[in-house]
């Protein structure tokens, strides 16, 4: 009996631990904590390893990189939303409105999280890509027509942000614009191509730490938190053609069809990838509990990080009168002589690196779509030999991108539209997806959760009526 006092359920573990469960249960699986199951089948740990657990976390360094371990593809999913582009985005909103769009972060919130954990469950139930899901209930032209126009869209993305990133290296470095736009295009395509996706999976996730520059750059300027606590928490609308054209770019930036894709063929990824390592495969419980964990840490940081680019923006170019920004670099270039060296670099720094992480997921979700189309090979599991159309479509979507940068085009321009037919495109996916989710054929049991329904269809009518607004205003 008193052996049985000192065995601890994994709640009360991970509890005592004060970490999530998801983690918990990693460090069993490692091996960093040894484990007992019991005669009714539940896993326990000793007090013993209680303590040598505590002993191991007792640095915070160490939880984090513990966790970060942890985590799957929603980590990376939520965080590649705040790219470059999506800098810019954020950046030219915060200039030209101020304060007047900041509610959009504490309201979408709940939005983000939903529609990346109804992309995130069907990928899980049915094993399938997005692209395929939809392939099977809906006609092919359509899925076409959608998957087209994402990677139209992803294209402009893409040559947007390796534009960027190379203009703010050349901020710090003074390095040849073309020549960094080469650099970039090159080591992105080395790396998806030729880089296993198990190491090419951790660089991603630490990767993810770029986008905390901008947490840090939005303290460093020390605003006033009351008037950013009401300006978040109540809405401010204008009805004007330009402010609900930001609105509907920015929706778009935030839930962006690209993230759909790439979400929904990550979680068939990881499962194959654990198939593959022969790991023991979890209950669909478990990986709906861990894909939650994943996605509710990534677009919470995600959220955190266009939150603190609109107060950065807004306390220090709007508040100055510089109400025009037409891009992330010139965006930290303005806040060199009003928020000095340290936060220009930041600032800069993070372009460099949301841009390394982002741009392989938008190459890449394009990729998955149009191979599970065409019924190709796809996955980055596999070796460029072995899924040569899905690597291709990859490697093009690159230099397509690229070629934007050189041919005229300004991508910043491009980039903003590209945001609103983002946003217009996400309406219909946004609908097929609840759908899709909510209907028990498909989805069995797993159907999506009351809370996912409401704020997802809650998404939906937000950005219709965002659209219709904004077809009214411009032809009136």
């Amino acid at each position: 009996m008193d052996s049985d006092n000192k065995l601890l359920t994994l709640s009360e573990f991970r509890r005592e631990l004060g970490i999530p469960l998801v983690l918990a249960k990693k460090l069993i699986v490692w091996g960093e904590v040894e484990a007992v199951r019991t005669v009714d089948g539940t896993i326990r740990v000793t007090e013993e390893e209680l303590l040598e657990a505590r002993d191991l976390l007792r640095h915070p360094w160490t939880k984090t990189k513990l966790y970060l371990r942890s985590l799957g593809p929603g980590l990376i999913t939520g965080v590649s939303d705040d790219d470059p582009g999506g800098i810019g985005t954020y950046s030219s909103v915060g200039a030209a409105y101020g304060y007047a769009l900041l509610w959009t972060a504490a309201w979408l919130l709940p939005m983000m999280l939903a529609v990346q954990e109804a992309c995130a469950r069907i990928g899980i139930v049915t094993n399938r890509g997005l692209a395929g899901v939809l392939q099977r209930h809906y006609k092919r032209r359509v899925v076409m027509g959608a998957v087209l126009l994402l990677i139209i869209a992803n294209v402009v993305n893409i040559g947007a942000d390796i534009g960027a990133m190379a203009a703010a290296l050349g901020l710090i470095t003074r390095v040849d614009f073309i020549a960094a736009v080469l650099f970039f295009a090159l080591l992105m395509i080395g790396i998806e191509v030729l880089v296993p996706y198990r190491t090419y999976s951790k660089v991603l996730k630490w990767l993810t730490l770029s986008v905390l520059a901008y947490v840090v750059t939005g303290i460093m300027i020390k605003p006033d938190w009351s008037l950013i606590a009401e300006k978040a928490l109540a809405p401010e609308v204008h009805f004007t053609k330009d402010y609900l054209f930001a609105m509907v770019a920015v929706f778009g930036t935030t839930i962006t069809p690209y993230l759909f894709f790439w979400q929904t063929s990550e979680e068939v990824e990881e499962k194959r990838l654990e198939k593959d390592e022969g790991v023991r495969p979890l209950s669909m419980q478990n990986r709906i509990a861990r894909m939650r964990t994943d996605v509710k840490t990534g677009m919470v940081l995600a959220n955190l990080v266009f939150f603190f680019i609109v107060v950065t923006t807004a306390q220090v170019l709007h508040a100055n009168g510089i109400t025009t920004i037409e891009s992330a670099e010139q965006a930290a270039e303005a806040l060199r002589p009003l928020a000095g060296d340290r936060a220009f670099l930041l600032f800069a720094l993070g372009i460099i690196g949301t841009g390394l992480l982002a741009v392989p997921i938008l190459a890449g979700s394009g990729a998955y779509a149009l191979s599970e189309l065409m019924k190709w090979r796809e996955g980055l599991g596999y070796s460029f030999s072995q899924a040569k159309g899905f690597y291709l479509i990859i490697v093009f979507s690159i230099l397509v991108g690229v070629m934007i940068n050189f041919i005229g085009i300004n991508p910043i321009t491009a980039l903003y539209y590209s945001a609103y037919l983002n946003g217009i495109v996400a309406l219909p996916l946004l609908a097929v997806i609840m759908v899709v989710g909510g209907d028990s054929k498909i989805m069995g049991q797993e159907v999506h959760p009351r809370w996912v329904k409401v704020f997802g269809w809650m998404a939906v009518v937000f950005m219709a009526i965002a659209v219709i607004l904004t077809v009214i205003f411009s032809v009136s």
